[in-house]
């Protein structure tokens, strides 16, 4: 699985807490930033939203790890987007629920809300219930499962109708929102606009940068 960490600036310190959790699970992880605290571009979780939902429409990755100071700005920000399932995870039962339930493709941490002793422990934990999962949407309780399933389909097809498609986002979205995530350090490689198959997609990144 591809994974994505995408820290906002206020929640920059614990960034490395967050990679750690994540190692030794067989995971190709990509820590898109931010890494530490002051870096610049500065990055809010608007920011951080709208980076998170460009990695996960162009396929780049399969699951983002994201969050804030609470995890409900990210979280908010995150889900005005097409193509993504995003949950505030504060446990590791939130975790397992998440990924057997509603098998979405992100994730917001709160990073600095109750973070005290053995935050990091509780980052672990949550990663261990997460990826416990054998297969996102397995459901719970098991009899539950097609129709939970069913429900995912129909939020994915009221998700489609409710939005306009990336390209025309990528095209009319707020410089503030799109300028400071293409131009901190080492975004424009993650997000790889020269090999976009969609061209309109491609185009609009274009004529952004």
């Amino acid at each position: 699985m591809r994974i994505a960490v995408v820290n906002e600036t206020s929640a920059a310190d614990k960034n490395k807490d967050v990679i750690a959790a994540l190692e030794g699970r067989g995971l190709a992880v990509i820590n898109a930033g931010m890494k530490k605290t002051g870096e610049k571009p500065e990055l809010t979780y608007i920011n951080t939203g709208f980076y998170a939902a460009v990695l996960l429409n162009l396929g780049r990755v399969d699951l983002v790890v994201g969050g804030c100071g609470t995890g409900q700005g990210f979280l908010n920000s995150v889900m005005q987007y097409p193509d993504v399932s995003c949950g505030l995870i504060q446990n590791p039962l939130d975790a397992r629920l998440f990924a057997q339930i509603n098998a979405g493709n992100c994730i917001s941490l709160a990073l600095n809300y109750g973070y005290g002793w053995a935050g990091d422990v509780n980052l672990k934990l949550i990663f261990d219930q997460l990826f416990s999962v054998k297969e996102f949407g397995e459901g719970y309780p098991p009899h539950r499962s097609e129709s939970q399933k069913e429900s995912r389909e129909r939020l994915k097809k009221i998700s489609g109708i409710a939005h306009r498609s990336f390209a025309e986002i990528v095209a009319a979205v707020d410089g503030a929102v799109i300028k400071p995530v293409l131009e901190y350090p080492g975004a424009l490689e993650i997000i790889g606009i020269d090999s976009i198959k969609d061209a309109g997609l491609k185009k609009a990144f274009k004529e952004r940068l």
